[in-house]
């Protein structure tokens, strides 16, 4: 019982601090079944021998890992204590190798009831299990005491032991996922807006200062909604709330690897394109953007003046000298001018350090 909680408990926080990634990676199934498999290894190393039977408790991690993870796992779980079961021989190896490796995998796996067995940091539910586990105990025990020399009173206490040892497990996985769930969501919430999911100025400026420092070529882009005061005049801030987000999702979707944008405040946002050098290059792609929103149909929008919501934007290039609060106050310059140039454009200026703009790109509609 101490093996399985300290095994457990280990594991957990091995996979939490040395391999946070592999919960989530394909590989997870084939990685928790080896180590469950050792683990009935372990337990089954130093058993209770009575009678030619060797007792143990190994069918508590091969259900709990079929529980948990459904048939992939399970199987592979069963692998090393079939090996070391047989290894052992003795009058009651296929007895051992059914009632306490195949059959626990086989009910854990049936009652295994996830809708997404790759949910990494899934919480077990606890009843269900112990259903589950006590169905499993009802047949092992009624075919040991059928099959083999052990007593009645022997099988209800290697329930209740086993029973115990399988409840721990849940509890343990459980209280681990919770405090990771609380970690993560934290976390992101430090990193996020509210309203629209997207990284803020915090996130923004900590990922940028490390594409500039890796000398990755970018752009600056400041964003905002034109006209946004009438419409939340016209329809409510509800409604432009969901405005809001609807940008955050169109603007995601026209990002590409490497890029990064966040909620500035209020109505503005800001992005970063990489990979781009010529003003052409910025203008391009932030003039797809803003076509992309203007075609957008958002509720409300053939009020807004022009007959549409849109948005303008500037952009500044940035340099290896160029501060990253400077690159946004140039990007910032250049949105004031398209938005007292008419709105519904693009303002591009290519930065230089301590240097005017040399250059304008910008569209009219």
């Amino acid at each position: 019982m101490a093996l399985i909680i300290a095994m457990m408990y280990i594991g957990l926080k091995a996979r939490e601090y040395l391999a946070p990634k592999l919960a989530e990676s394909r590989v997870a199934p084939l990685f928790t079944g080896l180590l469950t498999g050792f683990l009935a290894f372990a337990i089954m190393y130093n058993p209770l021998l009575q009678e030619g039977m060797r007792i143990d408790l190994r069918e508590v991690p091969l259900f709990f890992i079929a529980f948990v993870g459904g048939w992939s796992p399970g199987t592979i779980a069963m692998i090393i204590p079939v090996i070391y079961r047989i290894m052992m021989e003795g009058p009651m190896v296929w007895h051992g190798i059914l009632l306490a490796i195949l059959l626990p995998v086989v009910i854990g796996s049936l009652f295994h009831g996830w809708k997404n067995p790759r949910q990494a940091y899934a919480l077990v539910n606890i009843k269900r299990m112990m259903i589950g586990f006590a169905v499993f105990e009802v047949i092992k025990s009624v075919g040991m005491v059928l099959s083999t020399p052990a007593s009645i009173e022997m099988a209800v206490i290697m329930a209740i032991m086993a029973s115990i040892g399988v409840m721990a497990m849940g509890l343990i996985l459980n209280d681990t996922h919770r405090n990771i769930i609380r970690s993560k969501a934290l976390e992101h919430d430090s990193t996020h807006d509210s309203l629209t999911g997207l990284p803020n100025l915090r996130f923004f400026y900590e990922r940028v200062r490390e594409l500039k420092y890796k000398g990755v070529p970018m752009a600056i882009v400041m964003m905002d909604v034109d006209h946004f005061k009438n419409y939340n005049d016209t329809h409510g801030h509800p409604a432009g709330d969901v405005v809001l987000q609807s940008i955050g999702r169109l603007m995601e979707e026209e990002m590409r690897s490497g890029d990064v944008i966040a909620r500035y405040g209020g109505e503005e946002f800001i992005l970063c394109f990489t990979a781009v050098s010529t003003e052409q290059q910025v203008f391009e792609r932030a003039d797809a953007l803003r076509e992309r929103i203007e075609d957008y149909a958002f509720y409300g929008g053939e009020q807004q003046p022009g007959g549409r919501l849109t948005v303008s934007l500037g952009a500044a290039i940035s340099s290896a000298e160029q501060p990253v609060d400077e690159l946004i106050e140039k990007a910032d310059r250049a949105l004031y001018h398209s938005k007292d140039s008419g709105r519904n454009q693009v303002t591009v200026v290519k930065v230089k350090a301590n240097i005017e703009p040399t250059g304008e790109y910008q569209v009219n509609t």
